[in-house]
């Protein structure tokens, strides 16, 4: 999320929010016992709950009375505490997250300690925040709370300030000795973590949120990531100090950092914390909590990237889950449908940020159905498109037990059909189908199924095969047999088939493939097998037919091997493929699988 006071950065993609879920491992630093029971994995499943900063950041009439970001107050948080309390409890949802905005006044003067910590607005929180973190677990909930990274600029006080329980340490020898800025709004001094005094800082930080009873931490503006880049921005080193000094107070706390973080380092993310912000804020900004276009939809471009990087212990985080209220919402129903459904399959933390006082009917039933919920917290991989990122889309887990879960996507203005090919996911011939949003047994198909979809709306089955595998001929990018034009040329590829793949496919290469033999003429469901750092479009023909345009999502990086489905029409005999760059930059290719047969 966006801190208010960093609300002169008013541009979309400098929305922020990061929500820090402490962390990998925190409960090790327990001593063990000879006898002692094994640590539960901490984040083993992604987490539940509900988070402020939906409705702190919106216009929505009635909100926000006292000004911006006003919502955020005692009452208000422990009115949503009871109400998680009553309605989503029973489903898995525990953790009520306080945002950005508990330590500064309606005006966003911020108020520390003697030890340049963080202290709660007496406004905002009269009790203080470890009575409001009592009153959450009462209701046995859990209590989350919000810092951003860096020693904030109003903390400083001229380097005189004192750190506790570091004697001889101040504000001064915690930031590097030129004042440089850090985090996504450049609202704090970078800390040099290279100075005892540094890590003693983020000591105090963590024990005074485990004192106060918090079991979870969302670090804001962390970088790389947040829109920034640079040395100044690089916050891995706060990251990991943060898992350490919360691990040393002994109490678990899960650490969530935010936002939109560079996916290059990912394995840092997944080292230090329980979960990562994957994009800029859902929220809109706006007399709304959130809608489609500003930047709901966003995810379904910038997600597959990292879906390999989601597991126990840490997850991508999608932002927050606002379907439950409807108008408020500011999205249709088939767009809160698909909202959630991309969430859940994902596996994404499931944290709304509605008003849990003002569900209307059909947000509890979004909310509280624990089919598509299971597929949020149950043992199934997140899902990954099947297809390339069309406006129709789908999306696909093959899960543990050999079933398959199946989400349709029409991502189109208007109306369209989508279909799942039960090609596109290894096998052919019957399946059952199941409907998780309706709980509805939808029978026995036969090689795919095809669902009539409103404009940016969705569908999400279990698929449970009766056929056999798909027989496919396999053919590499790199084979002598193939024409190469303009740029393209082979590379070495140690995740590719054979070790190496068809690269420079831009500004006119192309990639030919000329010998693909089948016996009859038809659509066939050709499986390519390809890396891209980044979504890009390719021009696919067959023979002297007329190009298809597809997007390809994203592979998360230049090492890594994804596959897409993609329709092809051929001829009986010898037929040539064709991957054309046109006037933009495509994929690299590694190689493509024909099915033996046509589409039935």
């Amino acid at each position: 999320m966006r801190s208010p006071s960093y609300s002169l950065l008013p541009a979309r993609g400098l929305r922020a929010a990061v929500v820090l879920a402490l962390t990998a491992g925190l409960a090790t630093a327990v001593p063990a016992t000879a006898h002692a029971e094994p640590t539960p994995v901490m984040a083993a499943k992604p987490y539940m709950g509900w988070s402020s900063w939906s409705m702190q950041s919106s216009r929505y009439p009635g909100l926000n009375p006292d000004g911006d970001y006003s919502y955020l107050t005692e009452a208000n948080v422990l009115k949503q505490a009871a109400a998680l309390a009553t309605e989503l409890k029973p489903y898995g949802y525990e953790y009520v997250n306080i945002d950005a905005g508990w330590w500064r006044d309606n005006t966003w003067k911020p108020g520390f300690d003697g030890y340049a910590r963080q202290q709660a607005d007496p406004h905002r929180f009269p009790h203080g925040m470890k009575a409001v973190a009592d009153r959450i677990h009462a209701l046995g909930l859990k209590a989350g709370i919000y810092l951003p990274v860096g020693l904030e600029k109003e903390a400083y006080g001229d380097g005189k300030v004192p750190i506790r329980d570091a004697d001889g340490c101040t504000t001064a020898d915690v930031v590097y000795g030129d004042l440089r800025t850090t985090n996504g709004w450049d609202s704090a001094y970078k800390l040099d973590l290279s100075k005892p005094c540094a890590r003693k800082y983020i000591d105090s930080q963590a024990q005074l949120l485990a004192s106060w009873g918090y079991d979870f931490l969302k670090l804001d503006g962390v970088g790389p990531g947040s829109f920034k880049s640079g040395d100044n921005y690089d916050n891995v080193a706060d990251v990991a100090a943060w898992q350490q000094a919360l691990a040393a107070t002994g109490r678990p706390v899960h650490l969530e950092i935010s936002w939109s973080l560079d996916i290059g380092h990912a394995a840092d993310w997944k080292k230090y914390s329980n979960g990562w912000r994957v994009d800029t804020d859902v929220e809109c900004y706006c007399n709304t909590l959130v809608t489609w276009g500003n930047s709901v939809d966003d995810r379904f471009d910038d997600t597959p990237g990292w879906t390999r990087h989601a597991g126990p212990g840490g997850w991508n985080d999608l932002d927050s889950l606002d379907v439950g209220n409807g108008t408020m919402d500011g999205l249709t129903k088939a767009e809160r449908q698909s909202y959630a459904t991309l969430w859940a399959i994902a596996k994404s933390p499931l944290y709304t940020g509605d008003d849990l006082t003002r569900l209307d009917d059909y947000g509890v039933r979004l909310l509280t159905n624990r089919e598509v919920i299971a597929v949020d917290q149950g043992d199934t991989p997140p899902a990954r498109p099947v297809t390339p990122s069309d406006p129709q889309q789908v999306w696909a887990a093959k899960n543990p037990n050999g079933t398959y879960t199946v989400a349709l996507f029409n991502l189109a203005d208007s109306p369209a059909a989508v279909t799942a090919d039960f090609s596109a996911l290894g096998f052919t011939g019957k399946a059952a189908v199941r409907d998780l949003w309706n709980h509805e047994n939808l029978g026995s198909y036969r090689n795919r199924v095809t669902e009539a979809l409103p404009a940016h709306g969705s569908r999400l089955f279990t698929v449970t095969p009766h056929g056999g595998a798909v027989r496919t001929t396999g053919y590499e990018a790199e084979s002598a047999a193939n024409t190469l034009s303009g740029n393209a040329s082979v590379a070495d590829c140690s995740a590719c088939s054979g070790g190496k793949k068809v690269g420079n496919l831009y500004l006119g290469g192309a990639l030919r493939f000329n010998d693909i033999v089948v016996d009859r003429p038809g659509t066939y469901l050709i499986k390519v097998a390809y890396v891209s750092g980044d979504a890009r479009p390719v021009n696919i023909s067959a023979n002297s037919a007329a190009s298809t345009r597809h997007r390809f999502p994203s592979t998360g990086d230049w090492g890594t091997v994804e596959t897409v489905s993609v329709p092809v029409t051929l001829k009986a005999g010898t037929n040539t493929v064709t991957f054309d760059s046109g006037s933009d930059y495509a994929p690299d290719i590694d190689r493509i699988d024909v099915p033996l047969s046509p589409r039935q």
